[in-house]
C-alpha cells in the first residue's frame, strides 16, 4: 500500500521538525457557527523527529515497505522498528491525516 496525504492538510516546519495542520471543521458554515471566537481554526499538531522523517517519505510513491526500507538506518535496525513504523503510520490514517491507494503497476 502507497500512504498519500491528505489534500486539505498542510505542513509547516519548526525548527527541524513538521508540524501537520488541517482544518478544525471540514464545512466553512460549520466553522462558523461553532468555533469559538478568538480561536484558530486550524490544529497544528508537531511532529518529533522520527515521526517527521516518516511524513516526509509519505508522498505518493512510497509504499509501506519502502519507507520502512528507508528508515532502517534513522532507527539503527533497532528489533521491532518496523512495528513501530507500520503503527505510526496506521494511527496517521486513523486521524485522518492520510488515506492508502494501491502501489502503481509497471
Amino acid at each position: 500500500m502507497v500512504p498519500l496525504r491528505k489534500p486539505h492538510v498542510t505542513t509547516e516546519w519548526e525548527d527541524d521538525c513538521a508540524v501537520i495542520v488541517f482544518p478544525r471543521f471540514k464545512r466553512d458554515w460549520v466553522r462558523r457557527l461553532f468555533l469559538p471566537k478568538g480561536m484558530s481554526p486550524y490544529i497544528r499538531v508537531r511532529l518529533e523527529e522520527n515521526g517527521t522523517y516518516v511524513w516526509n517519505l509519505i508522498d505518493g510513491r512510497n509504499t509501506v515497505g519502502d519507507i520502512i526500507k528507508r528508515l532502517a538506518n534513522q532507527f539503527n535496525n533497532e528489533e521491532g522498528y518496523e512495528s513501530r513504523i507500520t503503527t505510526y503510520i496506521g494511527q496517521l490514517q486513523k486521524d485522518g491525516f492520510i488515506t492508502y491507494s494501491l502501489p502503481a503497476q509497471p
